[in-house]
């Protein structure tokens, strides 16, 4: 039987970071909030909670990597919402961001949570930011709950 690792729900160890753009702060706000109740259910601390403001979601991977650099984290959870308009803006904020972040987790070594919603209008980026279609932002901080707990695991095999 192979030996199988998996992370889970129990309280983890450690600081968690929060970035969150303040650009379509109707949309993060509602995200932030979703994701400070999911890490308090999962048992976190607020004194081991740290939330950045950046300006928009382009800025979020330079100061995720600078977090990460910073060596103090369990996780970084990234909170933005890129919403479609009638230019090519979008394409090139999404693309940025998600690359960016991609790239932060793969060097930082250390979860790194995708919570920016890309969406075709407003409506949508509601549904996904405590709507229909749930809180995103619960979900990222769940992920990153689950993430630590799975490094964990994996260290404890070195």
């Amino acid at each position: 039987m192979p030996q199988i690792f998996e992370g889970d729900n129990s309280p983890p160890a450690g600081r968690f970071a929060i970035v969150a753009a303040r650009f379509n702060s109707l949309i993060v706000d509602a995200l932030l909030a979703g994701a400070l109740d999911a890490l308090k259910r999962h048992g976190v601390g607020d004194d081991c909670i740290d939330v950045v403001r950046v300006p928009g979601s382009f800025e979020i991977p330079v100061v995720a990597q600078k977090l990460g650099e910073a060596e103090k984290y369990a996780a970084i959870i990234c909170l933005g919402a890129v919403i479609k308009g009638d230019t090519d803006h979008y394409d090139h904020v999404a693309g940025a961001a998600t690359s960016g972040i991609a790239q932060v987790a793969l060097t930082c070594g250390i979860p790194v949570i995708f919570g920016v919603l890309t969406c075709e209008n407003l409506e949508l980026a509601q549904n996904r930011a405590g709507g229909k279609a749930g809180n995103k932002g619960y979900e990222a901080a769940a992920t990153a709950v689950e993430m630590v707990n799975l490094m964990g695991k994996l260290e404890q095999t070195r």
